[in-house]
Order: structure tokens, then C-alpha cells, then sequence
């Protein structure tokens, strides 16, 4: 299996080839368990429940993976981000519906509060400079977890105008975001 191409492991796992899916397993795991780790802000249960529903997926679904369209890792990432997004909404709907009224108070750091709110404030400041659809886009995609499909179909324009209008976006924050750290 190793010497096989990531797109023939994927063909084969559609056929429920088991060593073509263990095979993927050991060559991106520590990848998609980053990702996801800081997709969850470090909760490691929460980080390891979804990296086996990414696999999952990969095994019960008939991908539709295709080296023509980009990179294999591109197209795993964005399986994983899919992943994370729906798992996110699934547990935030059953937190709302299982909400407890002598739940623990958390009691957060200060130190962490005042940095959190100085990057906060540096964000938004960036933010500031986008136009109103940038700033849009940039909450449904990153804020909401929309995805760049959800979010043409709700502005009613092309998929290529979103996705353009987010790498003009995320371009004016970058190049904002390090003036500011001068």
C-alpha cells in the first residue's frame, strides 16, 4: 500500500479496502489530528471523537476525490473542516437543549481575558477595513461555519465571486494585521 498514490488509496477505499483506509490513516493522522486539535481549541476528547468521524466518513461515503481538482491533502483538510463545522453545530444544539442550571462556573484567567480581548480588538480593527461584503463573507465562513457554496447560494452570486472576494479579504487582513505588529 505505501507505494501507492493517494488517489488510487481512495479508489480502493471506496471498494472497502481496509488497508487502503489504514493506509491513509498512518499518513496523515498526525495532520488531521492538528487540524482538528486546534479546530477545537485543544479539547482533545472533543479532537479525537472527530477524527474518527473524518475517517468515517472517508469509509461510508463514496468520496469523490479527484487529483484533476488539487491536492490530496487540500481536499482531506477541507473533508476535516466539513467535519468539524457539522460536529460543532450538532454539539452546540445539544449543549443549548441539555443546558444545566448548577453547571460549574468556569472562572477564567485575567491574564488570558486581557490578551483575548487585545487580539479580539486588533481583529476587529482589521475588520474594520474590509467593505461590508468582505466583513460578511469573513463571519459566515469563519464566525458562522457556513460553507463558501452556503454562502453563494445566500448572497445569490457565483461560487468564483466568493471565493475570490474571500483571498482579496483574508489578503487585506493579512497585510493590515502586520503593519499593525511593526
Amino acid at each position: 500500500m505505501k507505494e501507492k498514490l493517494d488517489e488510487e488509496l481512495m479508489a480502493l477505499v471506496n471498494k472497502k479496502h481496509r488497508p487502503a483506509l489504514e493506509e491513509i490513516y498512518d499518513r496523515y493522522i498526525k495532520l488531521i489530528y492538528s487540524f482538528i486539535y486546534k479546530f477545537t481549541n485543544g479539547n482533545e476528547e472533543k479532537a479525537k471523537e472527530i477524527v474518527q468521524l473524518v475517517f468515517l466518513k472517508l469509509w461510508t461515503t463514496k468520496s469523490s476525490y479527484s487529483s484533476e481538482k488539487g491536492s490530496f491533502i487540500n481536499w482531506l483538510l477541507t473533508v476535516t473542516r466539513n467535519v468539524c463545522v457539522d460536529y460543532i453545530r450538532k454539539d452546540s444544539v445539544h449543549v443549548q437543549n441539555n443546558k444545566q442550571i448548577d453547571a460549574p462556573i468556569d472562572i477564567a484567567d485575567p491574564k488570558n481575558e486581557i490578551e483575548d480581548s487585545l487580539i479580539f480588538s486588533e481583529i476587529t480593527t482589521a475588520k474594520n477595513q474590509l467593505s461590508k461584503p468582505q466583513k460578511r463573507l469573513i463571519d459566515l465562513l469563519y464566525w458562522k461555519g457556513y460553507s463558501l457554496s452556503e454562502i453563494a447560494k445566500m448572497e445569490n452570486e457565483p461560487l468564483g465571486t466568493i471565493k475570490s472576494r474571500l483571498h482579496q479579504s483574508l489578503k487585506k487582513l493579512k497585510k493590515y494585521l502586520e503593519v499593525g505588529d511593526l
